[in-house]
């Protein structure tokens, strides 16, 4: 009995030993600004333009092997000391990089991206760049267009230093009055420096006969407001039709009633009418 036990005991000593020696699980690897354990979630860099800016990008393998990640830029001329840097086992490397803020750069908020990649997993690293310089907000509305189906279709370019929240107004006006009157409203976007957005608003009501200028005009705060216009005649087959159809109406009733005017004229008594009075005028003659 004693020799069963003794054996249990060094069967279940040698399985706890195992579970100490085994590795403890390795986290994955992680990508970041230099700093971001100690509250750097982006890299933040600020400057004026025609500036070379610089940072440091953290990368850590906690694992047993080497890891060759590859590193990419979007959104900003970012520059590396290496696209791709191989770390070791259980270290962490930091890698210099650079932004060049070129000298037509608009002064403002710019955003950013670090891309880093290994083994099908990325890992993108925010980045905020600030150029100084006079704060300018300034919004434009272009290449405003109304097709046949009335669609409307307009650009929206931000050609400021400053983050706008545009809105938006647009009116109709046709041959007889206003045909569309939408006030001005907040659209769901933001523009950043630069930045053009391309976007369509249906009109179903659009009239089938007319004549109609459009007018659409932009604002956003601080901006100084922004109109285009567009113009637009529309004919449908069935407006022509009615509109002939009309016109023939009208002209048979105007037939009609001067036919029933020349009637009446003839039926009705009028005037008494004197008998012609018959000369001779051979008398004078023989004289």
């Amino acid at each position: 009995m004693r020799g069963a036990w003794a054996g249990t005991v060094t069967a279940v000593a040698a399985l706890l030993g195992a579970v100490a020696a085994a590795p403890a699980p390795v986290s994955e690897w992680t990508a970041g600004a230099a700093g971001a354990a100690r509250g750097r979630p982006y890299v933040y860099l600020e400057g004026a333009a025609g500036s070379v800016l610089e940072d440091t990008l953290s990368v850590s393998n906690p694992g047993a092997r080497p890891l060759t990640v590859r590193l990419d830029g979007q959104g900003t001329p970012l520059a590396f000391a290496a696209r791709t840097v191989t770390v070791p086992a259980r270290t962490r490397a930091d890698v210099p990089f650079a932004v060049t803020v070129t000298g037509d750069t608009a002064p403002g908020d710019h955003r950013g991206t670090v891309t880093v990649t290994a083994g099908g997993r990325a890992v993108r690293v925010p980045v905020h760049l600030r150029v100084s310089g006079p704060s300018l907000a300034a919004l434009t509305v272009e290449n405003v267009r109304l097709d046949a189906s009335g669609t409307l279709r307009y650009t929206l370019v931000n050609r400021g230093s400053t983050v706008l929240a545009p809105s938006l107004s647009v009116r109709a006006d046709g041959a007889f009055g206003t045909v569309l009157d939408r006030p001005s409203r907040p659209l769901p976007l933001t523009l950043r420096p630069g930045e053009r957005a391309t976007r369509t608003e249906p009109w179903p009501e659009a009239p089938a006969l007319d004549a109609v200028t459009l007018t659409v005009r932009a604002t956003a705060p601080g901006a100084t407001a922004s109109e285009a216009h567009a113009e637009r005649v529309f004919v449908s087959t069935g407006a022509v039709a009615a509109g002939a159809g009309a016109l023939l109406a009208a002209a048979g009733a105007a037939v009609l009633a001067n036919r029933r005017r020349r009637t009446r004229a003839t039926e009705e008594p009028g005037l008494p009418v004197e008998e012609p009075q018959l000369v001779d005028v051979t008398a004078g003659a023989d004289r």
